[in-house]
């Protein structure tokens, strides 16, 4: 992988991490449309902990007392009420499915869900799910002739039941093309949560899987030396500084922003992506030139 290559990729990964458009699939894409390399898995959970060192840093007050309280109430049975207690397990607990089936199901993740043919569908199945799920939203915020303004949930009311319904969405980004904040957003808004309640719990519910991720292919890298660490590293914190900032600006953005616009993209883009392949002129598989 050349400088260039990471520094492209880099600022990929950062732009579209925090999107619900799915960052893997657009580095894929990016290699694709560009004639390089598919970066692989391991580029690509590597390069997902300077996004994350991104969430780290923004959300470090809900972090520092989560962790804290969690910590207590292991010896302090008082504290096990408190809510940044309870939000410590809930995390735990929705990282439970994403866990299980990135294990299981690695050597798919490495190979056959790379497939372009199946990252535009789940790209395009996906953004008509994220679209659905905005408009009960929108209806719900904004009410109508013959409907009453309902109150969506906040993370107070997440349950343990809703927690693991949390994380099978997040375990769906597995598959290239999914989206890890949209599927987790979709599944939150559908169940009834506000925007920014399923978009925090998103985004907190991201740490442990993607840290996780992140250190098992760097051990691997480092025990395979199949990894280019210049580019790699370079290309992690390319993404660290432009995640940063993609991260503050959705959260302000989805206060009063519709999703659709994500929408329209991902549908659009899946059903480029269908065309190209069908007209020979990208290969779905990684790695393969077009014919």
């Amino acid at each position: 992988m050349s400088w260039f290559e990471s520094l492209i990729l880099g600022l990929v990964q950062g732009l579209t991490e925090f999107l619900p458009i799915s960052s893997s699939a657009h580095l894929r894409l990016t290699a694709a449309f560009s004639g390089w390399e598919d970066p692989g898995a391991a580029f690509t959970a590597i390069t997902q902990i300077g996004t994350e060192a991104a969430v780290l840093i923004y959300f470090r007050k809900d972090i520092v007392n989560i962790i804290s309280a969690w910590s207590r109430s292991l010896f302090n049975k008082e504290m096990r009420g408190d809510r940044d207690a309870q939000m410590g397990w809930l995390v735990i607990v929705g990282s439970i499915p994403i866990g299980v089936l990135g294990v299981t199901l690695k050597d798919q993740i490495e190979g056959p869900f790379r497939d372009l043919r199946i990252t535009a569908t789940m790209l395009i199945v996906m953004g008509i799910v994220l679209g659905v799920a905005d408009r009960l939203a929108a209806r719900d915020e904004t009410g109508g002739k013959h409907r009453a303004i309902k109150e969506r949930k906040t993370l107070d009311q997440l349950s343990v039941k809703d927690g693991l319904i949390f994380g099978l969405c997040q375990a769906m980004a597995l598959i290239p093309g999914v989206s890890r904040s949209g599927a987790t957003i979709s599944g939150g808004l559908l169940m009834g949560y506000k925007r920014e309640a399923a978009a925090r719990y998103s985004f907190l519910l991201a740490i442990p899987a993607v840290l996780a991720s992140g250190g098992y292919e760097l051990k691997d890298a480092l025990e395979g030396g199949h990894v280019s660490w210049g580019p790699t590293i370079f290309a992690t914190v390319i993404a660290f500084v432009v995640g940063y900032a993609v991260i503050a600006w959705f959260m302000k953005f989805i206060s009063t922003k519709s999703f659709m616009p994500f929408v329209w993209y991902r549908i659009a883009l899946g059903v480029v992506i269908v065309v190209l392949v069908s007209m020979g002129v990208l290969s779905p598989h990684a790695g393969e030139s077009a014919g």
